[in-house]
């Protein structure tokens, strides 16, 4: 239904000039069923009760002016009063946990400490993984190159894959490819600390950190002093969890599982320095607390570093294991001097 603009505003009226500012450009106005009309608060109400704007000529605002005050009185309908997003936005932003693929994660972890403690041959799995390898890369390249296959490989494991991992190449193959790194170039007990910081530390960097980096400053671009850039994404609570687990693993591994299945170790300060500097066996926890000191700081900076478009699931094992092998090779050089 239209009503000519003239009569709408001046049906019922005595007239008067000062209206005329009121006055629509269009000829008719357009009014919608269930709308609330402008009638709905008298005209001479609104009029009264509008400042006047300062300078202004008449003392009146105009439809220009009534319709920005208007529009400035709306608020989004996903704010409240106090301009905070509400519940519904604070749903849709629902975090991804990952489990599959964090169960998957972590899995590698046990089945490492069940092949230590059998005395499995690192050979053997290093030859196992290798033809895993020679499946998975083809199976890589096809998945990128043909649409048809992508879409049948994410049917059948497209639920261990991030979304970023589905146009790029499989994080799988880079975390097979870190295990059989360290397996052929470490120690067997550094190899396997490193699998299992691999495992533990980068899953339980990922679960703190999306449960409570938020509520966390996030790292500084780079370490002072040494210059080494961090991954900005990364938070503080993610970087504790990483470093706690990797203390954890290390003073559990080389502390109470090597010595109970009377593994080699690639550390002579765990059996000498005692002797040699004068540390009584009583307190052990002054060595175990160094060594965790270290592997938990080790873990944590490689876990956070930001080295491009490398994948962290290769540079974490060998970077963990590289540093702790060195620490392990200063300290043994430290002991046969004294």
């Amino acid at each position: 239904m239209t009503i000519p603009a003239n009569d709408a505003f001046t049906l019922g009226l005595t007239h008067n000039p000062n209206r005329l500012a009121l006055h629509s450009s269009t000829s008719k106005l357009s009014f919608v069923a269930g709308a609330k009309t402008p009638h709905s608060v008298p005209l001479e109400r609104r009029l009264m009760s509008a400042k006047p704007r300062i300078g202004s000529d008449s003392g009146h605002h105009t439809q220009r002016e009534v319709d920005t005050q208007s529009s400035t009185t709306i608020r989004s309908p996903s704010t409240n009063r106090n301009g905070r997003e509400t519940k519904s936005d604070a749903r849709n932003d629902t975090v991804d946990w990952e489990i599959p693929r964090k169960i998957l994660h972590s899995s590698i972890g046990f089945f490492t400490l069940y092949l230590y403690a059998s005395h499995g041959s690192p050979r053997a799995v290093v030859a196992v993984l290798s033809a895993g390898l020679a499946i998975l890369i083809p199976c890589d390249i096809l998945r990128l190159r043909s649409r048809r296959f992508e879409r049948i490989f994410e049917r059948c494991v497209g639920f261990l894959m991030r979304e970023s991992e589905k146009k790029s190449t499989n994080g799988v193959i880079w975390y097979i490819i870190g295990v059989i790194f360290v397996l052929s170039v470490y120690p067997l007990d550094i190899a396997v600390v490193s699998i299992l910081i691999l495992s533990w530390a980068d899953t339980a960097a990922s679960t703190v950190g999306r449960f409570l980096g938020s509520r966390t400053p996030a790292l500084p671009r780079h370490i002072p002093i040494f210059k080494i850039p961090l991954a900005p994404r990364k938070s503080v609570a993610g970087f504790v969890a990483a470093s706690c687990t990797g203390a954890c693993i290390a003073v559990g591994f080389w502390g109470w599982v090597m010595p109970l299945f009377s593994g080699q170790s690639s550390w002579r300060w765990i059996t000498e320095a005692p002797m040699v500097v004068g540390v009584s066996s009583t307190y052990p926890w002054a060595i175990y607390g160094v060594l965790g000191l270290v592997s938990g700081l080790v873990s944590g900076v490689a876990e956070a570093l930001d080295l491009g478009s490398l994948d962290d699931n290769l540079t974490l094992p060998i970077i963990s294991g590289g540093c702790l092998w060195g620490f392990f090779k200063l300290t043994d050089t430290l002991v046969s001097w004294m």
